[in-house]
């Protein structure tokens, strides 16, 4: 490899680079649909398991949350207070249930679908059998509730009217930027920028290699 052509090389890796990095982001899909999230000490954490199958424990509060999202990593987080004692302070205990807490976020007007509009925050104190899953705690309150053949919850008090978790074409709403936004970690990746930097090196070896042979010669 001749130090011009080496020269020339580098560059063309890391524009290839850069187009299949952005290429590969620019495809990814949001989504409209209800996440599930169980309050861990003062901090939201994504649900490992869904709200069928989970059987939270007296005094637990646990959240819902409609938002456009592109997946559970960038899912939107309920809003608002979350303690058990403020949701569930005008609900005594009652001797052979549990009371659960929870917080039902319908999310914003952005984040709605076509035509329809976000109902208001609502906090609730669900009294069950001591045996109850979370999402028959979401229905004694907050009914009806529709599910998809999956059983995927795709509405709550009957928000949205339709649709279930399905991608959305025109992705997220802009902000005042015009720029979409992911959040605090817009811009360049990490990855991104580590990837640039193997390049240049795998580039810059090259471009070694080549005024190594042609000194030799």
């Amino acid at each position: 490899m001749t130090r011009r052509r080496a020269a020339t090389l580098l560059p063309a890796l890391v524009a290839l680079l850069l187009v299949g990095l952005t290429g590969g982001h620019a495809q990814a899909a949001d989504y409209r649909y209800w996440s599930f999230w169980e309050r861990d000490g003062g901090r939201w954490v994504y649900a490992t398991q869904g709200p069928s199958t989970t059987r939270p424990a007296d005094g637990t509060v646990q959240g819902f949350r409609f938002a456009l999202s592109e997946d559970s990593g960038d899912a939107t987080r309920p809003r608002g207070t979350a303690d058990f004692p403020t949701i569930c302070s005008g609900t005594p205990a009652q001797d052979g249930k549990k009371r659960v807490a929870l917080v039902i976020d319908f999310g914003t007007a952005q984040d709605s679908p076509s035509g329809e509009t976000p109902p208001a925050l609502r906090r609730a104190c669900a009294v069950v059998s001591p045996d109850a899953t979370t999402a028959e705690a979401l229905a004694s309150v907050a009914k009806p509730l529709r599910y998809d053949t999956n059983a995927l919850l795709c509405a709550i008090s009957g928000y949205p009217e339709k649709g279930c978790g399905e991608p959305v074409a025109e992705g997220k709403q802009p902000t005042a930027t015009g720029k979409r936004s992911n959040g605090p970690d817009d811009g360049p990746s990490v990855g991104l920028w580590a990837g640039v930097a193997a390049v240049a090196v795998l580039g810059g070896a090259a471009v070694w290699q080549a005024r190594r042979r042609s000194h030799a010669r």
